[in-house]
């Protein structure tokens, strides 16, 4: 067996983040991970292979929803605003999008809420409101409409630019997989 090429720097890697957002009997506004096998949100404050600044928007997002009075979403009562906050970053560009997936499509203080979340993160380059009023256990739903920017980020691979929706398929580790794709194009042999 030959050799792992590991990662050089094994952290903080990970492009894409996602978050589902639930509230405590306490009233207490957590987001994180569901628990293996349930729908129970364990608590997720930072993840050490999570982009840093995509942990700290989901963050700044969770305050703000105390602020402007959003109410997460709860499967058991189908009541509530916001379901899951994904975030995509562009490790060479630094472009960030932020998609907030939401039970309906009425976002109250839309504008506000985007214009907060950027006085606090203005390197976010684009916002994104996706629609998910089923009753599944899908993050993303079909409807989109972009608040804020172009509604994809870019970013390069390999000496190619991708433009990346919220709904694109992109490998999460950047770097080992320019890696990756140079040692199959070197065995290859073409």
């Amino acid at each position: 067996i030959l050799p792992i090429i590991g990662a050089e720097d094994p952290y903080c890697y990970r492009n894409k983040v996602h978050a589902v957002f639930s509230r405590r009997r306490n009233g207490e506004i957590v987001s994180g991970i569901y628990q293996e096998g349930t729908h129970k949100v364990v608590p997720v404050e930072t993840c050490q292979i999570e982009d840093q600044k995509a942990d700290a928007i989901i963050g700044t997002i969770r305050g703000l929803l105390k602020s402007f009075k959003i109410k997460v979403y709860d499967e058991d009562t189908d009541y509530g605003l916001l379901r899951h906050v994904l975030i995509r970053t562009g490790a060479k560009t630094g472009q960030i999008m932020v998609v907030l997936v939401t039970r309906s499509p009425i976002f109250p203080s839309k504008n506000n809420f985007v214009k907060a979340l950027r006085k606090l993160h203005p390197e976010i380059t684009t916002i994104v409101l996706n629609v998910n009023g089923q009753k599944t256990s899908m993050i993303l739903g079909e409807k989109e409409t972009v608040l804020y920017g172009k509604g994809y980020i870019e970013d390069e691979l390999c000496g190619k630019t991708f433009r990346i929706s919220s709904k694109s398929f992109y490998q999460v580790n950047p770097v080992q997989t320019e890696k990756l794709y140079g040692k199959a194009i070197e065995l290859a042999g073409l």
